[in-house]
This record gives C-alpha cells, sequence and structure tokens, in this order.
C-alpha cells in the first residue's frame, strides 16, 4: 500500500495527539541525525528572556492586546 504525503499527513492527523508526537518524533530521527535534530530545536527556540528585558527597560515599546488582535485578524482576514 503506497500514501501520497497528503494521504499520510491526513491519516496521520486522525491519531490521538500523544501518538502523533511519538510518530513524529520517530520519523524524524528518521531522516535527520540526533545533532541535527539538538541544532534545529536550539535554533527555532524562542528567547522571551531579552525580549522581556527590553519591555521592562522601555514599557512605552509594549504593544496593546487589542491592538495586536486587530492586527492578527486583519492579517487572517486578508488571507481569504
Amino acid at each position: 500500500m503506497t500514501f501520497s504525503a497528503s494521504e499520510f499527513y491526513e491519516a496521520g492527523m486522525s491519531l490521538p495527539p500523544e501518538v502523533r508526537k511519538i510518530v513524529a518524533l520517530r520519523l524524524l530521527e528518521s531522516v535527520e541525525s540526533d545533532e541535527a535534530f539538538d541544532r534545529a530545536a536550539e535554533g527555532s527556540t524562542p528567547r522571551p528572556a531579552p525580549a522581556f528585558d527590553a519591555l521592562k527597560a522601555d514599557p512605552s515599546r509594549a504593544i496593546p492586546a487589542e491592538t495586536v488582535r486587530a492586527r492578527f485578524e486583519a492579517t487572517w482576514a486578508a488571507r481569504s
């Protein structure tokens, strides 16, 4: 039996979240070395501390939640 990438994805998405996580990690391990995975994970990890420190140092940089929501909704609406 052969699956296209989209068929495989749809089948995977029907699995419970914990099973999907295990399958995803096993698939990633099958194509990437542990070292490559670690480098990728390090590069994608958010670094909130510097941003938080900058915001504490200059609170005027803060963006109200309503503004963030409005920007998000406008961006989302533009995608349609």
